[in-house]
């Protein structure tokens, strides 16, 4: 193999995982509640082993290796799972802020910045500027709040806080709390139709160890991304950076690199199933997004190379049909496909890192990272 197209369907889980209740997520199941959806389609996904899955249904003539995976780090967050997906199990959870953040550290942050800070809550983000954003537009105050996961967010208006300057005051805010990410989340709009525009960015922590794209880059092999991959591993190990709008736009970029000569991973995060969908309990949106990649999956496919793999998997779940609009704790896909990829049934596999461990023995490259190669059950 050449080149490997790793594809993260961001939050696309299948079915709660066997610790769901310690997160409150037991019988969540992303996949089930969208397929009740008339508007799902999923027959190229299915080709490729979908409802081959343990658990997941039928018997299907497949073009691919597929399987499940289960989740080893103490998370279900997007840090936590790409981590895992690139190789890191976390034992450790990272802090998350139910109560809020500290008022005083918030009041530092504010004379930091210059501004008043609003709300200091868990919160729905579409909610959050429907409540404070015309107090925010009336004074310039900021409006800071957090979710179930580890996050920093700032929701400020595009014509009240200039792009340039909320992402200023993200930088702000990465160096002062210890949360998974700072996320700018700007608007547009007056009251009461506010809409978040595509101008969002995330400020991660470091990984604490390598990944595999660290030991890939090492090994001399190109690295780009697709998404919000490089702001997830804040830049480590990663070749080139793409950012992208869209999931259309993100399938687009893919393509491109088709068509494009590397040697190495292409590491692709398609983030609208979970931001745009699974948080705002949109199940038929959700669905026609899937609707929209299974189109879409034949013409990348068929433009593979022979020495070329794709692998489809996610991070962890967020199912729109329950009343919470946090991720949830559930088990993830592998689809892999390729000219030398065998039919075959991984089962059920412990860890997202296996994904890390495979890709690195596939391309020969030298690690240290945990999980279990697949590679000799599938070429």
């Amino acid at each position: 193999m050449k080149r490997i197209f790793l594809i993260v369907l961001d939050s696309f889980g299948i079915g709660y995982a066997p610790d769901a209740a310690e997160f409150g997520d037991e019988g969540s199941n992303t996949l089930e509640a969208v397929k009740k959806s008339a508007f799902f389609k999923a027959d190229n996904m299915s080709k490729l082993g979908l409802f081959n899955i343990d658990k997941n249904g039928g018997k299907l003539d497949t073009a691919g290796a597929y399987g499940r995976l289960q989740e080893r780090s103490r998370g279900k967050d997007t840090t936590i799972g790409h981590w895992e997906i690139a190789g890191i199990v976390s034992d450790t959870p990272l802090p998350t802020y139910p109560d809020g953040f500290d008022p005083d550290m918030l009041r530092e942050f504010g004379e930091k910045c210059g501004r008043k800070i609003l709300c200091n809550k868990p919160y729905s983000g579409t909610q959050v500027i429907l409540d404070y954003g015309r107090e925010h537009i009336e004074t310039g105050a900021l409006i800071v709040y957090t979710s179930a996961d580890s996050v920093f967010q700032i929701a400020a208006h595009e014509d009240v806080v200039p792009i340039e300057k909320l992402y200023e005051y993200c930088e702000i805010a990465r160096k002062m709390f210890r949360v998974g990410r700072v996320i700018a989340r700007p608007f547009v709009g007056e009251y009461p139709n506010f809409t978040r525009t595509a101008n969002r960015h995330d400020f991660s922590l470091k990984p604490p160890k390598k990944t595999m794209l660290d030991f890939l880059s090492e090994a001399g092999y190109d690295t780009p991304s697709v998404g919000k991959i490089y702001d997830i591993f804040d830049g480590k190990g990663v070749s080139a950076r793409n950012p992208i709008k869209s999931n259309a736009e993100g399938m687009a970029k893919s393509l491109e690199y088709l068509d494009t000569d590397f040697n190495g991973l292409c590491f692709i995060n398609l983030v609208d199933f979970d931001s745009l969908w699974g948080h705002r309990n949109d199940v038929d949106g959700y669905a026609k997004g899937i609707a929209e990649f299974d189109e879409w999956l034949p013409t990348f496919t068929g433009n593979m190379r022979d020495d070329d793999m794709l692998i489809i998997t996610a991070d962890h779940g967020c199912d729109p049909s329950t009343p919470s609009t946090d991720h949830s704790r559930e088990d993830v896909p592998v689809l892999i496909y390729g000219k030398s990829v065998k039919n075959v049934n991984l089962g059920t596999r412990q860890g997202f890192c296996d994904i890390a461990k495979t890709v690195c023995d596939i391309l020969g490259a030298e690690n240290d990272l945990e999980g279990e190669s697949f590679k000799e059950l599938i070429l």
